[in-house]
């Protein structure tokens, strides 16, 4: 099959659409033929060694890529409960050691998948498990409760733009950072208040929610900037640990780490059916230019994910 790996680091002419062996499913695991496969940031972090340079992935003769997928199961292994052949599934891998999503076929844990949504496309769909795990779960770590206040930065990408929905729907109000020309996108995904990206984040957030806000989900590693937009005692989720700021002003400083939890994802799922959350794509592309989709990315403007089609 063909499969997104890297045998050296570097930038995106490392890439390589090698053949490998069809994988094959052990207990507890189905086989899915990919339909699509979303690019995330941390495809480009593991291309350029910096997980590897981390402590986060061990060295290997090669690397594969690709964290999310959308596709049919077409194989099922002993001890199966959930999934059958020709399922349509969404899933995360979230062991960077095993068979990358961004190849023609991948193998996961059985619980690390959901059924697809069914009124968006696979390549839509194929967007929600990674974004839409680490916004629900950046979001129930603030602890906020109806009512009270959450600072999203990056809110015009693809976490960010969860993260709005997400908030919307328990009552929490959000001030939404993003650019200027994001303003009426962000507004549309739910943001109650919106702050132009500026040098002074924390005077311009304070002057829309005084005091400062209750939480701070850093979406877009704002770092300390995002931080200074924070009431004493808040609370502050980074999703990028050497940008987490140090815990001022008796603040709880967390990171979020996402893991590959099937169960949530079948219910992120279901938000997308009804209607009430927003997995964006920016492009698609052939698996063949995988390169073209990193360059891109690390262009940055994007909003919504590029998707890989095998």
């Amino acid at each position: 099959m063909r499969a997104v790996i890297v045998r050296r680091f570097g930038g995106p002419q490392v890439l390589e659409v090698a053949e490998l062996p069809e994988p094959r499913p052990g207990r507890g695991q189905v086989r899915i033929r990919v339909a699509a496969a979303a690019v995330n940031r941390i495809d480009l972090s593991t291309r350029s060694g910096a997980l590897t340079e981390a402590g986060l992935l061990a060295p290997a003769p090669a690397v594969a890529l690709g964290w999310d997928v959308a596709g049919v199961i077409d194989e099922v292994g002993p001890g199966v409960r959930r999934g059958a052949d020709g399922d349509a599934v969404i899933g995360l891998r979230d062991v960077l050691s095993a068979g990358g999503a961004q190849a023609e076929w991948v193998v996961l844990d059985a619980a690390a998948t959901a059924p697809a949504p069914s009124s968006v496309s696979a390549a839509q769909a194929s967007a929600l498990p990674l974004a839409g795990l680490t916004a629900d779960r950046a979001l129930s770590l603030t602890g906020l409760v109806a009512g009270q206040n959450l600072l999203v930065t990056g809110a015009a990408g693809g976490v960010g733009g969860l993260l709005l929905e997400l908030a919307a729907l328990r009552g929490i109000r959000t001030v939404a950072v993003a650019g200027e020309a994001d303003e009426k996108t962000v507004r549309g995904l739910g943001a109650d208040e919106f702050v132009a990206r500026t040098d002074r984040l924390g005077a311009a957030v304070r002057e829309v929610a005084p005091g400062g806000v209750d939480a701070v989900v850093d979406a877009g590693v704002a770092g300390i900037a995002a931080h200074e937009a924070l009431r004493g005692g808040g609370t502050f989720v980074a999703l990028v640990a050497p940008f987490a700021p140090p815990p001022l002003r008796a603040t709880r400083v967390l990171v979020q780490e996402v893991f590959a939890d099937g169960a949530r994802l079948t219910e992120l799922a279901a938000l997308v059916d009804a209607g009430r959350l927003t997995p964006r794509v920016a492009g698609t592309l052939p698996l063949e230019e995988v390169a073209g989709a990193h360059e891109r990315m690390s262009a940055g403007g994007l909003r919504g994910r590029l998707v890989l089609v095998p």
